[in-house]
């Protein structure tokens, strides 16, 4: 049997004949033309031709359009095992060719042996902060331009008193006079060590990793020599074989947290783009997030449900032998989100928030000290309403944002 990827289409038309669709698809993106060719010349690129395995038409209604579920398989040796290659092979000239959005790709194990995946995973990080029994709390800075070290080193030793497990870079900090990342990064493990000291909590502070692509890995290296134990990246800027190249890199040996930005330009669409389940959810955990960060569903930039559950079980699917990679559901979190989340995602999830920590009244630890506070409530069976009444930083989130059912 061939190693092949098979790849699903959505594919949109009114008039179409969706198989024959399929096969010019199957044609077009392998071998180019299949009738034209002399038999003798058809045996010798027979090993390169996509098949069509299955068309699935789905029958119109008022409220829907026209549209089938097309899977291509393409042979692995018409490509290199990178994903730029697969990407440009299954979906570069289709991409452009009307309403045909890739909605997930099934790869061989001959492929998926050139991807180690996470580094760490969730085993890993729960390892490192000592933390297995429960969600991780993720604090952003906010706001991070303009500050100098001592404004950014105050605003760090704040979020990690609220007892916060990670703490991230915002993914518009990037390298610049006032918070290099060397000296980011010494004054906030500095500030992390100090607050650890009350808090008795770890924690891994994710720098944004940013520049010129060739300098990406020195810089890594500049940021561990530092002190940093964990990396931001902002993987759809540089494409996922920089992800790829730096989370295979032996020297850079601390997890790396996937930022979605410019994921909004491929997913939303109805008809066009690649599904968000593989583009932050599988492609994120083959190339080697450790944490992958998505819109929630709950949140002030919104994901549908369905593509939340998606990436949710692409990350944490039995079916790719690599490590699992940690769930991170963004945007406009707060307290009174939390049973929501949990309900949503169970343990394995990173509660990640920015104004739902530095928005508290009484602070941004305070607003740490909330979530931590609606976590447990959750975890106990607890309301958050009835839990707030002895928890005085959660009654106050509460009073501001309300509680999600």
């Amino acid at each position: 049997m061939r190693h092949t990827c098979i790849a699903t289409y959505r594919c949109y038309d009114d008039k179409a004949d969706f198989h024959k669709k399929a096969v010019s698809i199957a044609v077009g993106l392998t071998v180019g033309s299949w009738t034209e060719l002399p038999e003798a010349k058809k045996k010798e690129m027979e090993r390169h031709l996509g098949q069509v395995v299955q068309v699935t038409e789905h029958p119109t209604t008022e409220s829907n359009e026209r549209y089938a579920d097309i899977q291509i398989a393409y042979p692995d040796v018409n490509f290199s095992r990178d994903i730029p290659a697969l990407l440009v092979t299954v979906f570069g000239k289709l991409s452009m060719d009307g309403k045909i959005k890739l909605m997930d790709m099934d790869l061989s194990e001959d492929f998926l042996s050139a991807f180690p995946g996470p580094k760490f995973g969730i085993e890993g990080i729960r390892s490192l902060l000592g933390v297995h029994d429960r969600p991780l709390l993720m604090s952003i800075f906010k706001s991070v331009i303009g500050h100098d070290l001592d404004g950014l080193r105050e605003q760090f030793y704040q979020q990690a008193l609220g007892g916060v497990d990670l703490i991230k870079d915002d993914e518009i900090l990037f390298e610049n006079p006032l918070t290099p990342i060397e000296r980011r990064v010494q004054v906030c493990m500095d500030a992390a060590k100090q607050a650890e000291q009350q808090t008795g909590k770890k924690l891994l502070y994710a720098v944004n990793l940013t520049g010129p692509t060739s300098k990406l890995a020195v810089q890594a290296r500049k940021a561990i020599d530092a002190g940093a134990n964990a990396l931001l990246f902002n993987v759809l800027s540089y494409g996922f074989d920089v992800l790829h190249e730096l989370s295979s890199d032996s020297s850079i040996n601390i997890p790396i947290a996937a930022h979605p930005a410019l994921a909004g330009a491929f997913y939303p669409s109805q008809h066009y783009g690649i599904a968000a389940p593989l583009l932050l959810g599988k492609l994120m955990r083959i190339a080697g997030a450790d944490l992958s960060l998505f819109p929630s569903p709950y949140g002030s930039v919104v994901m549908p449900k369905e593509e939340n559950m998606g990436i949710r079980d692409a990350l944490l699917s039995d079916k790719l032998s690599l490590r699992t990679t940690m769930p991170v559901p963004s945007a406009g979190i707060h307290p009174g989100l939390v049973p929501l989340i949990l309900r949503d995602f169970g343990r394995e999830v990173v509660v990640n928030a920015g104004g739902g920590v530095h928005g508290h009244p009484q602070g941004a630890a305070a607003g740490g000290r909330a979530f931590n506070q609606a976590i447990d409530a959750t975890l106990q069976g607890i309301s958050l309403q009835e839990y707030a009444v002895t928890h005085l930083e959660l009654h106050a989130a509460i009073d501001i944002w309300g509680v999600r059912s």
